[in-house]
């Protein structure tokens, strides 16, 4: 990373200074406290770009790969001033004070529309969809994977399955693919796959980008097939705001008495840490207060945590929700996972935590490869949330730890691979929640001991991934924690 600018920075002699940094305060009451902290005077004029510094100084868990993130290196209070003043925007500042390697940190000027995300709230035109090019040619496509409820596309008759190759008139291409799905309103053209091609209707169905907030327990149901009871569940989103709902859910199968368990993450991006947790503890339940993941943190907080409170870098399996209800846990020694390359965070998280405790058979693609979970800063003294500045409304979310499961794995960063291979096929897309939809019939015929089912005869149309929805949004397959940790004595 380069300084820039700095030709400007001999006009900054009238700027006006503050006295204290965030960074040395939200450590002021740990006995391990960084010696030679540099302690800047502040510039009023540049109060997000200290906002952005000092946050990625005190916790981003790459500091060390920021020779700029370093505590001793400005010399002077001048000179870290200077730097901040020679940066375009605080998004450009936060771009070179992050670790090139890392995919998932982000800045945003709305916090207010991050926090409604993070609880599940969102415009939605109504289709969940992913992007692909058919291999081998230019041809761009999208095909949606579900329809929300009560939305306009679930008022126009749009399912799974259907095809689309424009939008509001334009040809999708690999390179404006990303700028017209990000459109509010949107205009498709509407086909199908039939014969290993992609035929159109002169269809056209107009979505509109009303707020919405998505369940994302999409389907639940239980199968009862050759004297097993096998519960199903498509769970799309780790929302906090949803848990008891995904409670009540695992309620039904314990109440069922289910047998065997498949859990649908193949669309499933990420989210709440806690929901994971709990998740995990719902499938099982005969782990309690057992480990389920370790954290690892950057250098200043791995060692305050270490030497002050050590179980602070442990989540545990627990008995209640954060909100103190009992869990409903089925006592499961084994579990099925669907995935693809769009599971990802918390997702995997949910199958490398429970793979030491249980026998965890992935069935699908192999996922993202996010180990590391995020938390939510904001302009405030401790970056919490009380006493944020009114004068704006920047908030960042940086990786903060790495998570590790109970045998020390981790840095999955090629993804995790399945045990059944199944990539979904244009020609066979099937219907979710039915028991013959393929990715869902491999589970069950794992479970059942029955040999796959030969579909030979069905050729593949074979594409690349290119995106899907929701790939422009902030919080895209991320994993975050709900607060900063207290580093009290």
């Amino acid at each position: 990373m380069k300084l820039r600018n700095l030709l400007i920075l001999h006009c900054l002699f009238f700027l006006v200074f503050t006295s204290c940094t965030k960074d040395e305060e939200v450590m002021e009451n740990t006995e391990n406290r960084t010696e030679n902290v540099v302690n800047p005077p502040e510039n009023e004029e540049l109060e997000v770009e200290n906002f952005v510094y000092n946050g990625l100084n005190e916790i981003y868990l790459y500091k060390a790969d920021v020779p700029e993130l370093a505590d001793n290196f400005f010399s002077t209070s001048n000179e870290k001033q200077e730097f901040l003043a020679g940066t375009s925007s605080p998004e450009a500042l936060f771009d070179d004070l992050t670790a090139p390697f890392d995919r998932f940190s982000f800045i945003t000027d709305d916090y207010n529309s991050l926090e409604e995300r993070f609880q599940g709230m969102s415009g939605a035109t109504g289709i969940k969809f992913g992007i692909g090019q058919i291999s081998g040619t230019g041809n761009v496509f999208g095909i949606i994977r579900y329809v929300l409820p009560n939305t306009s596309a679930a008022e126009a008759g749009l399912k799974r399955g259907n095809i689309f190759t424009e939008i509001n008139g334009q040809k999708l291409t690999s390179s404006n693919f990303q700028r017209l799905i990000a459109m509010e309103t949107i205009t498709i053209n509407v086909g199908y796959v039939e014969d290993n091609q992609i035929v159109l209707t002169n269809n056209e169905v107009t979505l509109t980008d009303d707020a919405y907030t998505e369940n994302p327990i999409y389907i639940s149901k239980t199968f009862y097939i050759s004297g097993k009871k096998i519960g199903y569940i498509m769970y799309n989103s780790f929302i906090a705001n949803f848990d008891d709902e995904l409670n009540n859910a695992f309620g039904d199968f314990k109440a069922e008495g289910i047998t065997d368990l498949i859990l649908d993450l193949r669309y499933n991006g990420g989210g709440s840490v806690e929901s994971a947790k709990d998740l995990s503890s719902m499938i099982t339940g005969q782990f309690n207060e057992k480990v389920f993941i370790k954290e690892r943190w950057n250098d200043k907080y791995q060692n305050h945590f270490e030497n002050q409170n050590p179980e602070a870098l442990i989540n545990r399996f627990d008995d209640k929700l954060r909100n103190g209800t009992a869990i409903n846990s089925l006592n499961l020694s084994e579990v099925y996972v669907l995935t693809s390359g769009s599971s990802a965070s918390a997702s995997e998280l949910v199958i490398n935590a429970l793979n030491p405790y249980i026998n965890v058979i992935q069935v699908g693609d192999r996922t993202v490869g996010k180990f590391q979970a995020s938390v939510t800063l904001y302009d405030s003294e401790d970056f919490g949330k009380a006493g944020a500045s009114s004068n704006h409304t920047y908030a960042m979310q940086p990786l903060v730890y790495k998570s590790i499961n109970s045998v020390g794995v981790s840095d999955y960063v090629d993804g995790l691979e399945p045990d059944i291979s199944y990539v979904e096929n244009l020609n066979d897309f099937g219907v979710l929640g039915e028991s013959n939809e393929p990715l869902l019939e491999k589970a069950i015929n794992d479970i059942l001991g029955r040999s796959q089912t030969n579909k030979s005869a069905i050729q593949r149309l074979d594409f690349n991934q290119l995106g899907e929805s929701g790939m422009n949004n902030i919080e895209y397959q991320r994993m975050y924690i709900n607060e900063l940790p207290k580093l009290d004595k």
